[in-house]
């Protein structure tokens, strides 16, 4: 009765097979400024960062950086397809081609060298917040000690990361944004909070928590945010450069981020 139940099983095995491996296909990236109706496909996260990726319950995206990745592509011929990609899986399905471009940091990422980086789109400035009533201040990484700073979870913080491994100062890592004020707020031994200067401004005037933080003026880093792609795409980023340059010169830019302020 064995080899009947097998040959009954084996279409169905089939079926499945066939269908992980087509899930399992990386998407074949357009030719950079080449062929008809190329499509840059661009991770958005799977919760976004706002203000520079913002979801909508129905499948629509703004922010600071999809606005400007999405008008720079078309004027280059492209059209932008978001896709949202764990934070842990995103370095290697943009070198296994799944995805295109991604919007980072290149100090956050861990093998710099095996990417291409655009010119900076806008400064990303991650600065200490804090309740109004706590005594905590930021004078410099040699005044952190014996505190315990809110993250986001998985976020890499070099100047931090020497501090954190021999202990001088602990890490409370949250999934979301949100949560670092969230936690600031209401839990216990929490100290500050790290963020980018406009994500946290940001949340606060969307949870309407305006006159209960403020943030340090000394900055624990100046970053600047761009995309980040595969090396093949050099003439994209090319020309990418080009027009964000032409798009900070005539004011453009600055028309998107106050739209954001």
């Amino acid at each position: 009765m064995l080899l009947p139940r097998l040959r009954w099983l084996a279409p169905a095995v089939m079926s499945l097979v066939s269908a992980f491996t087509s899930a399992s296909e990386p998407v074949t990236p357009a030719e950079p400024l080449n062929g008809e109706n190329p499509i840059l496909h661009f991770n958005v996260s799977t919760s976004g960062y706002p203000p520079y990726i913002i979801h909508h319950d129905d499948d629509r995206y703004h922010g600071i950086a999809y606005e400007v990745v999405s008008r720079i592509s078309e004027r280059l011929g492209y059209r932008v397809e978001p896709h949202k990609i764990p934070r842990k899986r995103v370095d290697a399905m943009l070198q296994d081609g799944y995805i295109d471009a991604t919007p980072r940091a290149r100090e956050w990422t861990e093998r710099p060298g095996n990417f291409l980086f655009t010119d900076a789109i806008v400064s990303i400035r991650e600065v200490f917040f804090t309740p109004v009533e706590s005594g905590f201040r930021f004078e410099g990484l040699d005044t952190l000690q014996d505190v315990t700073l809110v993250t986001p979870l998985g976020y890499h913080y070099p100047e931090l990361k020497p501090l954190f491994e021999n202990g001088t100062i602990e890490r409370y890592e949250v999934s979301e944004d949100r949560d670092i004020f969230t936690y600031l707020l209401h839990g216990r031994g929490l100290d500050a909070a790290v963020a980018d200067l406009g994500v946290g401004q940001w949340i606060i005037r969307q949870n309407d928590w305006q006159g209960q933080f403020r943030h340090s003026e000394k900055a624990l880093s100046d970053y600047g945010y761009r995309l980040m792609l595969r090396p093949d795409w050099a003439a994209f980023a090319e020309a990418f450069n080009e027009e964000l340059a032409d798009m900070k010169a005539s004011g453009e830019l600055e028309q998107i981020l106050n739209q954001y302020r």
